[in-house]
């Protein structure tokens, strides 16, 4: 091959490589189903007031989100992904072996997770200590010993509890929610006995597997990153439980309720104070590698960070997000701006 083909042929690959994600003129975006309407909503605002294509948006839970956006960088990968919890380290070492240094993290604004029902039933009032009861694996039995979850039935775990069947339709081990859901709920409830709390300086693996670990028998149904199905559902079956966002309640309140926890709703104030118990933040990554050459990425960052959207009376508000206070919204925007200007 002659030099000046070598050279050419040089050239070509350097420019694939380096601007490998040039090819996509619209914005790819993966991950959490909690944050997939908000996110849509500021995709649809954004295709609507600017020359940019609408982003594609695929729901795939946060875990499978963080699965795409970190295999790599280019077009065939995502730029953005939203989560329900917060980037594990594991997940930050599995971007950097396949060439993503730099992350760039926003906090959108805060979500309850409920356990839900049909409208038609009683509305439910529970503790963390119940949930725990109700949907781990294994549960102590009176003598304090771990035994695999022997409760068919709400009134078997306590006499003021509903006397039906124990059927909870949840998240899968992906999403976000259900990891959430894990830490906040399960975790609250099962630290309350001692002799497993205590087991958290001695062996923090089995205590995670024994407060983490969900039921296998039937009475925990995975159904998927689909939250519409889980409504859908309830509907059906009014003596069945649903666990998903705060949103997902705001936007079907006429048909299912959301449970009081520890004696308190949830409700949108009292996930904003924290005093809701199992309230959570929301975010999402962005691959700073893919800024300034898919178009859009930073204007469509501006969108979500504006007030308009994200503020107090915002229109994400109207969506069900619990709004960050002004001083962490100004944290988050600033971080944006600075991809900006790095840019």
């Amino acid at each position: 091959m002659s030099f000046k083909k070598t050279l050419a042929v040089a050239v070509l690959a350097s420019a694939v490589a380096a601007g490998a994600a040039e090819a996509r003129d619209q914005i790819r975006i993966v991950g959490s189903s909690t944050v997939y309407p908000f996110a849509t909503s500021v995709a649809e605002t954004f295709g609507k007031t600017t020359s940019f294509k609408t982003p594609v948006i695929e729901s795939t839970g946060s875990g499978g989100g963080f699965k795409l956006f970190c295999a790599g960088v280019g077009e065939q990968h995502p730029d953005i992904t939203n989560a329900s919890r917060a980037i594990k380290s594991s997940e930050v070492e599995r971007c950097k072996e396949n060439g993503i240094e730099k992350i760039t993290e926003v906090k959108v604004g805060y979500d309850g997770i409920v356990i839900a029902n049909s409208k038609q039933a009683k509305q439910l009032e529970i503790t963390r200590q119940q949930i725990f009861l109700a949907i781990a694996k294994d549960v102590p039995n009176a003598e304090g010993k771990l035994v695999p979850n022997p409760y068919t039935k709400w009134s078997e775990i306590d006499p003021s509890l509903p006397d039906v069947k124990i059927e909870v339709l949840g998240p899968p081990p992906t999403s976000g929610t259900r990891d959430a859901f894990a830490e906040l709920a399960l975790e609250g409830g099962c630290k309350q006995y001692e002799d497993i709390k205590a087991l958290k300086k001695t062996d923090k693996k089995k205590y995670k597997a024994v407060c983490h670990s969900v039921r296998e028998d039937g009475a925990y149904i995975d159904a998927g990153e689909n939250d519409n199905l889980i409504i859908q559902k309830l509907n059906a079956n009014p003596n069945a439980f649903g666990i998903f966002g705060f949103s997902f309640l705001d936007q079907n309140s006429d048909t299912v309720q959301g449970s009081i926890v520890d004696g308190k709703a949830p409700e949108f104030d009292f996930i904003a104070d924290g005093s809701y118990p199992v309230s959570r933040p929301l975010f999402f990554y962005v691959k700073d590698a893919h800024i300034g050459s898919v178009p859009g990425i930073l204007e469509y960052l501006a969108e979500f960070t504006s007030e308009k959207a994200w503020g107090e009376e915002g229109y994400l508000a109207d969506k069900g997000l619990i709004p960050m206070p002004a001083e962490e919204r100004a944290k988050y925007k600033a971080a944006v701006q600075a991809l900006g200007a790095g840019s």
